[in-house]
């Protein structure tokens, strides 16, 4: 579905409800499904964590998880853990693409029963859980943090407990800090220090309710509008400034762009500050590349230059994302120079209108792009891919009084 995006307003106001943190939803899912005494509120309702939900709900041998990467590196380390079941863990022909040798390769060194049903290194997988005895591991530290989480999850349900000895310099901290302080909020021993975690053994856990805090980057297209606007006072529900989330940085980076945050009681409240922008933007974007494409895109539509880095996992996401947020804003006029892990955006005085931004079946292109109906009409392609993070996004935009049309219809 191409939808049409337009405003007949660049001065925004109005109170948006975000859905719970698809990070934290997903990790307390598989927490849960190990302590079902645990109870989650606010759960996030992207197609991501009902995918997982659905799928730990299951007896079926086959799971397929479609396009989740982070049900699909939880669930390998879940199914590995259940002593006495056959999985076969599988997705799209996309998610057969993404790389998970690295986690198999721990999990096994563990003694987990793993075999690849098609391409050497790369889901299906085949999954024989036993029980676990070894307790330590090695890894690569500089790959995706839900490797690293997704052994921490498993870690305490081990009889042993689980040390990881992390090599290198270890990729988005603040991920697995996330996944430390969940664990610490059910009631689960464990540290980080230097490049070692260690998680304790634990048989049962108190009944408990844990609150998920909504999602911060899905806060961050609302930044990128603010920023975007002529004006905007807009109020987001439901967050706290001490978050356990990366993308909690959206607020100081977008500070800079010209968006002062102020934290209430269970929300914050964004608006547009007339501030002097930065001639070029240069960011570590590390522990929170999940926030690359929106900053690029709000500088693109600023006339600001940007300098990203840290961005080497982008590249092995739902699609190559640097090389598709170069496709897109090249098409829009944009100049776009990318790396394997960076990306530098020159200053652009026009951005042409009414084109049609392909998404890639990655829903933060179209997220990320959105905000740009507030300078040109364009069209967004696909538009249902938000589905899989932010399933109320377009109702979210005519909220704020965009014009969303089925351009397919006109």
């Amino acid at each position: 579905m191409p939808l049409h995006l337009s405003t007949n307003t660049r001065r925004l106001s109005g109170k948006i409800a975000v859905t719970g943190s698809k990070s934290e939803s997903n990790r307390l899912l598989i927490l849960q499904a190990l302590y079902p005494h645990l109870e989650i509120d606010n759960l996030s309702n992207s197609d991501d964590t009902r995918v997982l939900q659905k799928a730990l709900n299951s007896e079926d041998e086959v799971i397929d998880i479609h396009h989740a990467g982070t049900a699909m590196r939880f669930l390998t380390a879940y199914f590995v853990s259940k002593e006495g079941r056959e999985t076969v863990l599988t997705g799209s022909p996309r998610m057969q693409e993404r790389p998970i040798a690295i986690l198999v390769d721990a999990l096994r060194d563990l003694g987990a029963d793993i075999t690849y049903d098609k391409n050497e290194g790369f889901p299906p997988l085949r999954i024989k859980g036993k029980k676990l005895l070894k307790n330590e591991v090695k890894m690569q530290a500089n790959v995706s943090s839900q490797y690293i989480s997704a052994l921490m999850l498993i870690a305490p349900s081990l009889p042993k407990g689980l040390k990881i000895d992390l090599e290198g310099k270890i990729t988005s901290v603040p991920y697995i800090q996330m996944s430390l302080q969940l664990l610490k909020q059910c009631g689960i021993e464990g540290s980080f220090e230097n490049n070692q975690i260690s998680i304790a053994p634990t048989a049962t856990v108190p009944a408990k309710r844990i609150v998920v805090e909504s999602d911060w980057s899905s806060a961050s297209y609302f930044y990128s509008m603010a920023a975007l606007s002529d004006a905007a006072e807009l109020s987001l529900t439901a967050y706290r400034e001490n978050s356990l989330q990366g993308d909690r940085s959206v607020a100081d980076i977008y500070q800079k762009l010209g968006v002062k945050t102020t934290f209430l009681e269970g929300k914050i409240r964004l608006e547009k500050l007339d501030v002097q922008l930065p001639e070029v933007l240069e960011l570590d974007l590390a522990n929170s590349p999940d926030l690359a494409q929106t900053i690029a895109v709000t500088c693109f539509g600023l006339g600001v230059k940007a300098y990203l880095t840290g961005l080497h996992t982008l590249r092995i996401k739902e699609t190559d994302r640097l090389q598709a947020l170069k496709n897109e804003i090249e098409k829009l006029g944009g100049q776009v120079e990318i790396t394997d892990d960076t990306l530098k955006l020159s200053a652009s005085e026009e951005i042409k209108s009414d084109i049609a931004i392909d998404t890639y079946n990655d829903h933060r292109m179209a997220l990320a792009f959105a905000p740009l109906a507030l300078k040109v009409p364009l069209v967004i392609n696909d538009a249902g891919v938000v589905s899989k993070s932010f399933p109320e996004f377009w109702e979210n935009l005519q909220q704020l009084k965009f014009s969303v049309k089925d351009s397919a219809k006109e």
